[in-house]
Parts: C-alpha cells; sequence; structure tokens
C-alpha cells in the first residue's frame, strides 16, 4: 500500500466521520436549535472521542457554521435540483413550492424544515451564524423570484406581476403549512397549501401557459 492511498483512505475516513456528525447535528438543531449543539454532546452521542469531533469543527460557532452549510446542501438535493427538472415557466414556479412542501413533510429531519428552526432561532441575533442562515434564506427567495421572473418573460404568467412579491407570497404559504403542520402532528395543511397555491397560480396564468397539477381537495 503506497503513502497516497493511506492518505487517501483517512481522509475519506475523516470526511465519513465528519458527514455522521453534521448529519445529526442538523438532526438535533431541527428540534433543539443550534444553540442545543456542543462538540462534547455530539462526541457523546455518536460514541466519538471528544478531541476528534473538535478536530473537525475546531469550536461550537464553527460546528453550527458546518451545520448550516450541511442543511443547505441537503436543501438544494431535496428542493432546487428536483424543481429544477422541471421546464422553465409556470411549471418551475410550481415545482418549487411542491418540492418544498415535499421536503417539508418526509420530514428528512425530526423538527421538519431546518430553516423554519433556524430562522426563529437567530432572525434577531446578530453574528456569523444569524448571517449564514439569513444568506441561505437570501438565496432561496432570489431563486423562486427568478423562476417567476423566469415565466412572465416566458408569457406564462401575467406581466404586471412583481417577481419579488408572488414569491413571497407563494414561499409564506407554504412556510405557514410546514409550522402548523409539525405543530399540530397534521399532514392536513400541506394539502391546503397545496391547492391554496394551485389556485394562486392559476389566477396568474396567461391563457398560453401549460397546465400545472390539480392539488387534492380536502377530505
Amino acid at each position: 500500500m503506497t503513502v497516497g492511498t493511506t492518505v487517501d483512505k483517512r481522509l475519506a475516513r475523516g470526511e465519513r466521520s465528519r458527514r455522521v456528525i453534521l448529519d445529526h447535528a442538523m438532526d438535533i438543531a431541527s428540534v433543539e436549535g443550534l444553540e442545543s449543539l456542543s462538540v462534547r454532546r455530539l462526541a457523546a452521542e455518536l460514541d466519538l472521542s471528544k478531541s476528534g469531533v473538535f478536530a473537525h469543527f475546531g469550536s461550537k460557532e464553527e460546528l453550527q457554521l458546518a451545520t448550516v452549510r450541511a442543511a443547505v446542501e441537503v436543501f438544494v438535493t431535496h428542493v432546487v435540483k428536483p424543481a429544477r427538472r422541471a421546464p422553465a415557466g409556470l411549471r418551475r414556479v410550481w415545482a418549487l413550492a411542491d418540492s418544498w412542501l415535499d421536503y417539508a413533510a418526509k420530514p428528512i429531519f425530526r423538527g421538519g424544515c431546518f430553516f423554519l428552526s433556524a430562522v426563529a432561532e437567530f432572525d434577531a441575533r446578530p453574528g456569523r451564524v444569524h448571517d449564514a442562515v439569513a444568506a441561505a434564506r437570501r438565496d432561496w427567495l432570489r431563486l423562486y423570484e427568478a423562476a417567476v421572473a423566469e415565466a412572465i418573460a416566458l408569457g406564462e404568467i401575467v406581466a404586471d406581476i412583481d417577481p419579488a412579491d408572488l414569491a413571497f407570497e407563494l414561499d409564506s404559504i407554504a412556510r405557514v403549512a410546514g409550522q402548523d403542520a409539525l405543530l399540530f402532528s397534521d399532514a392536513a395543511p400541506y394539502a391546503r397549501a397545496r391547492r391554496i397555491i394551485s389556485a394562486r397560480l392559476t389566477v396568474v396564468a396567461t391563457a398560453a401557459a401549460p397546465a400545472i397539477p390539480s392539488a387534492p381537495r380536502a377530505p
């Protein structure tokens, strides 16, 4: 075995260990908040050495920042990438809403959408973690806005709609559904959000727009 192979295997083990730590950290933070994270706690719950966990992150703040970055990657995988497979225009706007609702409803984390928890925890607390959470939220709204603007440019959404306003409106409906579904342990708000978003997009769609999937009616 060469020195290079040994180093590669060590790096691969280190990356696997880091991923296990971050997966657990995201799950904890979705329920208890990012402030609940600590090197000591993660080491104990994952049966790892404290020094080993510390070597990956170095401080509580770095652990929190790494957790936010990991949560962004999960969000992109489960929301952004599936939505981008939809054709540009009205169908992609719908796909962004639909993918977010799927992601929140699964749920990937015990606490539902990671960012619902993180935003509530850090919205009024300045610092690097706040800035990371705010940047992730801003990127999502800009992506949504860009999808709406593209649909307008393609003639599939009426031209007098403000892209940022519609993106904010659709995102707000989904976020309230995610919060209520988690609070009440009831999936009904997800179906309600889909109906409302479908109806809203139908109102702003042009005659030339393709049909979007009809949302299920309440039982």
